[in-house]
């Protein structure tokens, strides 16, 4: 059986995507330094929120996922982040190659939401690998990724935060139901506001106002 063993050594934003991507430097070893002809690999990577500690401003934001800080011994399981896949070409000993993980910004994802709480730190992540392995020195024969191949990797927030200012600039998205659109809408022309921003804006406001009465 092959043996490959997985390294994560890095991770960057991806400078010229379509859209949101993260790279993951991946170095691939053949433990006997067999001839690989190549790798169908497949990758599911996962959070580990158990994994840090959290600021008093982080656990004010991560209340909808986990609940109140009480219950968190039992709220903080694991979340998916993403799956990824790429075909790594042949190699004999070791190769390093990146893994382009797509991202998403859409804070109901759970994910998504997870790492816009962050403000600082490391985010604890966990990569299994599956897929097809293609090697043999004298012939061809194809053989599995076990499924006990994995990796921890503590990715910086930092790397996450860059990479949400590279595409979406100082902005961020909100997602609601046409008839609370509609409403909104509604409102804002009422009052001839110029933004969304504003609009938010004055409800905050009214609604602080209303607090402290």
């Amino acid at each position: 059986m092959t043996d490959l063993r997985f390294t994560c050594t890095g991770v960057r934003p991806e400078p010229f995507g379509a859209g949101p991507t993260l790279l993951f430097g991946l170095r691939i070893e053949e433990a006997d330094h067999q001839p690989v002809h190549a790798v169908a690999l497949r990758c599911q990577i996962r959070i580990e929120p158990a994994g840090r500690a959290y600021d008093p401003d982080e656990v004010g934001m991560l209340g909808d996922l986990f609940g109140e800080p009480e219950r968190w011994s039992s709220t903080l399981k694991p979340l998916q982040f993403a799956h990824a896949s790429i075909t790594v070409p042949g190699f004999t000993g070791a190769t390093e190659v990146d893994l382009p993980v797509p991202c998403t910004y859409d804070t109901e994802v759970a994910s998504a939401s997870y790492f816009r709480a962050l403000s600082r730190g490391e985010i604890p992540l966990l990569l299994l690998f599956s897929g097809t392995v293609f090697t043999g020195r004298d012939g061809f024969r194809a053989e599995p990724v076990p499924w006990h191949k994995e990796i921890a990797y503590r990715m910086p927030v930092d790397v996450w935060r860059n990479m949400i200012e590279q595409y979406f600039p100082n902005s961020a998205w909100l997602r609601v139901r046409l008839d609370v659109l509609d409403a909104l809408r509604r409102y804002r022309s009422s009052r001839a506001l110029p933004s969304w921003e504003r609009v938010f804006e004055e409800l905050l406001a009214s609604t602080e106002a209303k607090g402290a009465q």
